[in-house]
């Protein structure tokens, strides 16, 4: 089942709550059950086939980096151990293991709050137009991948399956969610970003960037979803880093380099991945995991 893209029949006896790109929630009574699938989607567009053992990585990288960032702020997780969910999930055990976890039911604050550490992606293409990344006047003269004189908080919109989410300033920000959140989710994701920074710094990777989310539970603002994982940063070897080009990553960017390779138009229907994208892909995403954790993982 691991290369095997979930569908709405898969869990039929549980309550779907929704359905994301990549992760599948289930509503447990006073629970959320979080399913990571093995599916990809680059562009916004979810892709024709699951990445072998994704769902498994994912799901352990969150949970690391939930656990090591607690002391900053609170997050939704409950349990990741199978054995601890409500007993509607002991038909499906075998499958949860690893790939799963129960977490609180918190309301989410409808914002991607995204902060770089290096200018690359969606954020150099601007600097190249305007000199500027939501908002934040850069420095003149930065080349692609160059670090920044300190991490910007540039968050987006959070749009829905098939939309694209889109940049947005501080102000627009703050008429979306609040003051007193806006300041709140940017002080936390600041935090997060520089401790799992200079911890990845100690395993030889860059995150480039990352995004995270957050919600309200019991009136208190919480880190939800996942975190630092391949599929919401960049993570790129040290050893390899040189400005003033692309770099190599173990994140989903091998997939979107096929993508532009093939001049997809970034709409449904996806192409069809190749079986070495696929599992080269798959690989990236293994050594993640083990570079942070020293976790190897197989089938």
């Amino acid at each position: 089942m691991a290369n095997r893209v979930i569908t709405s029949t898969d869990f039929q006896s549980l309550k779907l709550f929704k359905r994301g790109k990549v992760r599948d929630v289930y509503e447990l009574g006073d629970y959320y059950l979080i399913i990571s699938t093995d599916r990809i989607s680059a562009f916004d567009v979810i892709m024709k086939e699951g990445i072998p053992l994704k769902g498994s990585v994912l799901n352990k990288i969150s949970n690391f980096w939930f656990d090591y960032t607690k002391d900053l702020i609170k997050n939704h997780i409950i349990s990741v151990n199978v054995d601890d969910y409500p007993t509607e999930c002991l038909p499906f055990r075998d499958f949860l293991i690893d790939r799963s976890m129960l977490v609180k039911k918190a309301e989410l604050i409808p914002l991607e709050c995204i902060v770089r550490g290096y200018i690359t992606g969606s954020g150099w293409n601007d600097y190249k137009k305007s000199g500027e990344i939501c908002g934040i006047k850069l420095p003149n003269g930065l080349v692609e991948s160059e670090k920044l004189p300190e991490p910007i908080f540039t968050p987006s919109t959070k749009a829905e399956i098939g939309l694209h989410d889109e940049n947005i300033t501080a102000n627009e920000a703050i008429s979306l969610v609040g003051e007193d959140a806006y300041k709140k989710v940017k002080e936390a994701t600041m935090n997060i970003y520089m401790k799992a920074s200079e911890f990845a710094l100690s395993k030889g990777l860059i995150i480039a960037d990352t995004k995270m989310e957050f919600g309200y539970y019991n009136e208190e603002i919480i880190l939800i979803d996942e975190l630092l994982t391949p599929d919401s940063s960049r993570f790129w070897p040290l050893d390899k880093y040189e400005k003033g080009r692309s770099q190599e990553s173990f994140d989903k960017q091998y997939v979107r380099d096929f993508l532009l390779s093939i001049n997809f138009n970034k709409r449904p229907p996806a192409p069809t991945l190749p079986q070495d994208i696929i599992m080269n892909t798959s690989e990236k995403y293994k050594e993640a995991l083990f570079k942070l954790t020293g976790e190897r993982i197989t089938e």
